[in-house]
């Protein structure tokens, strides 16, 4: 978790540069909260919705980001709404919240900006939860949400916006389907099952506090598919929680409330959250803790109690998570991963297609942007591969073979990406035998992506090792050709005994 979180490479240093434009994000929209007269429960409002504004807006251009920026008040402020007027009515707000959960998961279907505002309208309502909400605070709250975004954007789109020097991002859609069959259908009715579940025993814990039990649950929901996704997220939130209670006993009850220096360390929480959150779950919990208790400092109700019922709420919501992902539609990692890993190898078929066409003189031919779709979707694999190997499986011989995968995988990335910088030069010489290398590419990755009653078949279609070659494209053609070869064993396994089965 340390060599993750401190060795972890950073290209282009782009996680330390969101990080700390996302603290002056932050800083400037509290500041200017601050400035307008508000009180400290809207400047922890605006606070909050900037943060959420420049973690969760991940589209693929900038325009788009600004789009959806734009639109999170259109879903924010009637679901602010909504809470402040049931803040008194528990089984309401709890009917209410828990379709906000359903509908907050489902929209995901819908892309990066689908997912952004179901984020951003579930903490809209925790954070009414949270701050304890009135009626007669919505358009002070309102003031603050809207000027902390327009603070915020001035940051990132106007002040700072690096992005407009890099290539537009590659996400991935997920796996299609219809009803049922769509993750994202079975994600929101678990989601909503887990969240009813962590309701109603959280409140039994604690009627002021049972919120931080949905919270759990909802969070460990997001950016995961199958059931053993979320069952890791659960164990990594729960783990960073634990570590962050601690570290704010240690920190943040020593300080009582104290300004100055609360506030440093809420600077320094948030740039923990931003760059740690794509290499360490449970670091960035951890950093989300300790802003949390920091708040509860700045708010006079800080106590080693308070903390205690967090971890039992986070417990809770672990727990509600788990039971639906278990019990209710559950989505196997075994068959979310054998789709992430064939789209992969396509993927992979595709950029050596298009590296061989544009080496035989074909000027429209790009290896480029199936190169650029290759690295989110390996990502994805990992993602998804994650319950195997984790340090705790206790699947040894399945966790080895899922790393087999992974690193065959990352060969077959590499070996792409050389052949594509080869075929990127105009001066590049042609082989006439890439062309028969290419087809016996294109064979091995069917016959690794046919269903498993028909890959005895085509298991002839799997090439053997070649000696090395002369040529550099010629050389990576091979070196992906032995790759494929090798992935034949770990992924062409018996039905009773798939690659991953969580």
């Amino acid at each position: 978790m340390l060599k993750r979180m401190f060795v972890a490479p950073d290209p282009g240093w782009l996680r330390l540069r969101s990080a700390a434009r996302s603290v002056l994000g932050i800083g400037l929209a509290v500041t200017v909260c601050g400035l307008a007269g508000h009180s400290l429960v809207a400047a922890i409002t605006g606070g909050l919705a900037a943060l959420l504004a420049l973690f969760t807006v991940t589209d693929a251009t900038v325009r788009a980001q600004m789009v959806t920026t734009a639109l999170l008040p259109a879903v924010g402020f009637p679901v602010l709404a909504v809470a402040a007027v049931l803040h008194d009515h528990p089984v309401g707000r709890g009917v209410v919240f828990a379709a906000v959960v359903g509908a907050g998961v489902y929209a995901r279907r819908w892309g990066p900006r689908g997912h952004a505002l179901g984020v951003f309208a579930f903490m809209t309502f925790f954070a009414a939860q949270f701050l304890h909400t009135v009626p007669g605070q919505l358009p002070e709250q309102y003031a603050a949400v809207a000027l902390a975004l327009a603070a915020s954007s001035l940051v990132r789109f106007g002040v700072w916006c690096y992005e407009r020097r890099l290539p537009p991002a590659v996400l991935p859609a997920p796996p299609a389907g219809r009803g049922l069959a769509r993750a994202t259908t079975r994600q929101a009715i678990q989601a909503t099952a887990g969240s009813a579940f962590a309701l109603l025993v959280g409140q039994l814990l604690s009627e002021q506090r049972w919120y931080w039990a949905v919270g759990a649950t909802w969070w460990i929901f997001v950016n995961t598919t199958s059931r053993g996704e979320t069952l890791v997220r659960g164990f990594r939130r729960t783990l960073g929680t634990v570590i962050g209670i601690v570290l704010g006993l240690l920190v943040a009850v020593p300080l009582h409330g104290a300004v100055v220096p609360t506030v440093v360390l809420v600077a320094v929480s948030v740039f923990g959250i931003f760059y740690t959150a794509a290499v360490s779950y449970t670091w960035m919990m951890l950093a989300v803790t300790l802003m949390a208790t920091l708040l509860y400092g700045l708010l006079g109700v800080l106590d080693p109690g308070l903390l205690t019922l967090r971890l039992a709420e986070t417990g809770v919501g672990a727990l509600g998570a788990a039971l639906a992902v278990v019990f209710v539609l559950p989505v196997t990692t075994h068959a979310t991963t054998d789709a992430w890993i064939e789209r992969a190898l396509r993927c992979v078929h595709h950029c050596t297609a298009e590296a061989a066409a544009r080496l035989a003189g074909s000027a429209a031919a790009d290896p480029a942007p199936h190169v650029a779709e290759l690295g989110p979707l390996l990502s994805r694999v990992r993602l998804s591969l994650s319950p195997l190997v984790h340090p705790l499986s206790p699947l040894r011989a399945r966790k080895a073979r899922a790393r087999q995968v992974l690193a065959l995988l990352d060969d077959c990335a590499r070996e792409v990406r050389g052949l594509a910088s080869i075929a990127a030069d105009p001066e590049a010489s042609h082989d006439a035998r890439l062309t028969a290398a290419c087809q016996r590419v294109e064979a091995a990755v069917e016959a690794l992506t046919t269903p498993r009653g028909a890959r005895d078949t085509a298991a002839a279609a799997v090439v053997a090792a070649h000696p090395p070659a002369a040529e550099p494209a010629l050389a990576h053609l091979h070196g992906l050709e032995r790759a494929l070869a090798e992935l034949s064993a770990p992924l062409r396994s018996s039905p009773r005994a798939p690659l991953v089965d969580a």
